[in-house]
């Protein structure tokens, strides 16, 4: 018999195994973690108390202590460096505000002794402590009391100002105190070199003695300039040999502000100079500035020598110029400064060091890209001042180049600028034919920087800095030297290019400037301008593909005869003739250079430009013929017509397809003369079909022009009809008709597979549904009954072939064309009949379809089977 314990002995039994189970498990997880840390391999060195994995193994701890969960990372303590910043930054912030609240609100409450103790012992205590703190090693409270001693050494000033010198001048006073303060500054930060802040606020300070000095003197402006330039040389030997970069940071900005300021006054003095005398003491005031920066550019590193070059070369040019400037007119002054900057070219030979060289010849170029901006609008009048004569074609030749024009731009000013363009293209050009004497004497300049060696391992693997680089003195062009590493240049064939297509620019816009300077005659004018297109192609033509190296030449030239081609041609519309001339010449030019050039490109563009000019030769004859713009559209159809023939007999030359597009263009151009009138437009329209047609003969062109020429030849014929008032449709529809479905036959003849929709569907619908648009609304019989006959035919052809498509319309239209004929007598009938008998024939129609559903669905499957073996 089995033993039943009391519920009480039970319970308690259960509660012991349940708490021999809890320990048991807590001893499991135990076992279980240790596992798990021995496993894991160890983590990465890292800060103490960062864990990089956020939830992974716990931080390292030290022994003994309590283990943490995973994923805990202990608090940072804030930074003690920071937090003694903040600190120390609002103590002096607030001793400065007490300072000044002092000496602005209380001062009058004390007298003479008391206020004087009281600033001497509190500046004199702030001066001393930074000394004890730096000897405490605590510097960064040092800076902050030496901060509030700099603003009481200022409150001191002003306090001695205000008491003991309150008659005495402000600008006087200011210069003598910031004087003074810069030098015991400087001598107190000479003495506590730790202190950061002393030095470079003695230089912020010894930025305005003389300026101040100068001011309160009532000094003209040279002298201002002056004393700006002197302070700027005394910030530039700062920089260059003061200790600390918080002191050289200062003195460079300082020293650029005071020495820009200089310029800027010695440049307004010498350029409103009323004589040369008068812009000689301004000029010496530059040549000074330009020594200084030079001398500073000296001894600067590598960017700041750049920067002074170009500042001391622009200087001088100011100032040398600046003389010979102030005597001649406002229109030659940019020559004198021209000539300047072209001088700083000497540089090359001066010794200089490279990077100072380097900016000097920067400031020549800037001098030059000067010039020229200052010349280039006026070539721009030029080029695009006989736009202003598309309003009065032929009115009459004008006296002279200028009134051709129709610029108000003055010229008499501009008298200097065919002198620079041409003084900039002798030197381009010089430098383009004698390019090995320029590269010998500017290798010096262009020497690379030194580059550390590779070793021989990064060598033989091929390392991106294994390159061969040559030593500085070399003489290698720096053009020419470079590695994978290297800082990629222009090559000696681009340089040489551009200087060549820079001469040849600025030579062909000086001649033409030239022109309108000197007020040549109209023809002597529009001669000339022919002639430099002529001499621009003859350059092209020689240069293109010559493979020397220069292509940026023949490039200049090509774009050169074309945009003078378009200048001379706008210039001459004044007088007929002269357009004649011009354009004539013109078509002649190009299209000698089309046959004469090598290259593709140059050629494409000659033979398109030909054609254009002749095209607008075209439309001169039909204006001297006094034809209307309508009736001269077929004249202008000639160059078109002699397009497609030059295309058919160049074939697949590369020229022909421009040459057609550019034929085509002007047979567009005839379209729009001749919308005017409709009975000419349809001519034109059915002549450029013609001529689409011709070059449809030829199968590459075939795909475009068979279309263009179809669409041609309907549109003809719709705005043909449209003129002579034709309104029933089958006329506009019928010619798209009758061709789409003779294309159509000629499709499944070569294709039979090819389906009827896609051979007769365009066609027929062209017509029949137009047609039975119109019928509906028509109330006389003779057009549906025409098309019920034309429908029927067509569904029977449809049956009797078994094509879908002719069957399908042809069974529509006739369908919905004999509803049309019913229609009235239906709603005759409809009429006499009782109102309850509609709704009864409709259930009863409903009664019987429902009966025989089944055969009626098997019935329409079977259509739709049959329709789809169909074609």
């Amino acid at each position: 018999m089995e033993h039943v314990p009391p519920p009480a002995e039970e319970l308690a039994r259960l509660d012991r195994e349940l708490a021999e189970l809890d320990a048991r498990r807590a001893q499991l997880l135990t076992r279980r973690a240790w596992l798990l840390a021995a496993l894991r391999p160890p983590a990465p060195t890292a800060a103490p108390g960062w864990n990089p994995s956020g939830w992974g193994a716990p931080p390292p701890g030290r022994p003994g202590a309590p283990a943490q969960p995973w994923g805990y990372v202990p608090k940072q303590p804030s930074a003690p460096r920071s937090a003694q910043n903040v600190l120390l930054t609002l103590g002096g912030l607030l001793l400065t505000v007490a300072a000044v609240a002092f000496t602005l609100v209380s001062w009058g409450s004390m007298g003479i002794g008391g206020r004087s103790a009281v600033l001497a012992a509190v500046t004199l205590g702030a001066l001393i402590a930074p000394a004890v703190l730096l000897r405490r090693g605590l510097a960064a409270t040092a800076e902050a009391l030496a901060a509030l001693a700099l603003v009481l050494t200022l409150l001191d000033v002003y306090a001695v100002h205000a008491v003991a010198a309150p008659d005495t001048d402000g600008l006087g006073f200011t210069a003598v105190a910031s004087a003074v303060l810069a030098v015991l500054w400087t001598a107190y930060g000479l003495a506590l070199r730790k202190l950061r802040l002393p030095l470079p606020a003695a230089v912020v300070l010894a930025q305005w003695p003389l300026l101040f000095w100068a001011w309160a003197a009532g000094a003209p402006a040279l002298v201002v300039g002056w004393a700006l330039l002197a302070t700027a040389v005394l910030d530039g030997v700062i920089a260059l040999w003061g200790k600390g970069p918080g002191v050289r940071v200062t003195a460079c900005v300082g020293g650029s502000a005071m020495g820009f300021s200089a310029l800027m006054v010695g440049l307004a003095l010498s350029t409103t100079a009323s004589g040369p005398l008068g812009a000689a003491a301004p000029g010496a005031l530059l040549l000074a500035a330009a020594a200084a920066a030079l001398a500073g550019a000296w001894r600067a590193p590598k960017g700041f020598a750049r920067t002074g070059g170009v500042v001391a070369g622009l200087a001088a040019v100011a100032a040398v110029g600046g003389v010979p400037a102030a005597a001649l007119s406002d229109g030659w002054r940019v020559l004198a400064y021209l000539l300047c900057g072209l001088a700083l070219a000497g540089v090359v030979r001066a010794g200089l060091p490279r990077d100072a060289a380097r900016g000097v010849l920067a400031a020549s170029g800037v001098v030059v890209a000067g010039a020229l901006v200052w010349a280039l609008p006026s070539l721009a009048a030029v080029l695009l001042g006989p736009v202003t004569l598309l309003s009065d074609v032929w009115a009459g030749s004008p006296e002279g180049f200028r009134s051709a024009l129709g610029s108000t731009l003055p010229w008499s000013e501009l008298a200097a600028a065919p002198v620079v363009l041409a003084l900039v293209a002798g030197l381009l050009g010089s430098a383009y034919w004698w390019w090995p004497s320029v590269v010998r004497i500017a290798a010096p300049l262009g020497a690379r920087e030194e580059t550390p060696e590779p070793d021989a391992a990064s060598a033989a693997a091929g390392a991106p800095g294994a390159a061969w680089t040559a030593p500085p003195g070399a003489g290698v062009p720096w053009y020419t030297v470079g590695g994978a590493g290297a800082r990629r240049r222009p090559s000696g064939a681009a340089l040489r290019g551009a200087a060549g297509a820079g001469a040849l620019a600025l030579g062909w816009g000086a001649l033409l400037l030239a022109g309108v300077v000197l007020d040549a005659p109209y023809a002597v004018a529009v001669a000339g301008e022919t002639a430099l297109v002529g001499g621009l192609l003859a350059l092209a033509v020689r240069g293109a593909g010559s493979g020397r190296g220069a292509s940026a030449v023949p490039v200049t030239a090509l774009v050169g005869a074309v945009s003078g081609a378009v200048s001379v041609g706008l210039l001459s519309l004044a007088s007929e003739g002269a357009a004649y001339a011009v354009f004539g010449a013109l078509a002649v030019l190009f299209a000698g250079a089309t046959v004469r050039v090598g290259a593709e490109v140059p050629r494409a563009v000659f033979a398109v430009a030909s054609v254009v000019w002749s095209t607008v030769l075209t439309g001169f004859a039909g204006r001297s013929l006094d034809l209307d713009p309508h009736e001269a559209a077929p004249l202008v159809l000639l160059v078109p017509a002699l397009t497609v023939l030059l295309g058919a007999r160049l074939r697949r030359n590369p020229v022909a397809l421009p040459v057609e597009l550019t034929g085509a263009l002007g047979a567009l151009v005839a379209v729009g003369l001749a919308v005017s009138d409709a009975p000419f437009l349809a001519l034109v329209l059915a002549l450029c079909g013609v001529l689409a047609a011709g070059a449809a003969v030829r199968p590459e062109r075939r795909p475009v022009a068979g279309c263009l020429a179809a669409a041609l030849f309907v549109l003809a014929t719709w705005v043909r009809l449209a003129a002579s008032e034709v309104s029933f449709p089958e006329a506009y529809t019928l010619p798209v008709t009758l061709p789409a479905l003779v294309v159509g036959a000629l499709r499944r003849r070569r294709d039979p597979e090819a389906s009827s929709w896609t051979a007769y569907g365009p066609g027929l619908g062209a017509t029949l549904l137009p047609s039975l648009a119109v019928a509906w609304t028509d109330t006389d019989w003779f057009r549906p009954l025409l098309l019920g006959v034309a429908a029927l035919v067509i569904t029977l052809l449809g049956a009797r072939y078994r094509l879908q498509a002719l069957l399908v319309l042809g069974g529509v239209v006739l369908a919905l064309d004999g509803l049309h004929e019913l229609a009235p007598y239906v709603a005759q009938v409809a009429g006499a009949l009782p109102r309850w008998l509609p709704p009864a024939l409709a259930g009863l129609l409903l009664l019987v379809v429902g009966a025989t559903y089944e055969q009626r669905l098997r019935d329409a499957r079977r259509l739709k089977d049959a329709l789809g073996r169909m074609r």
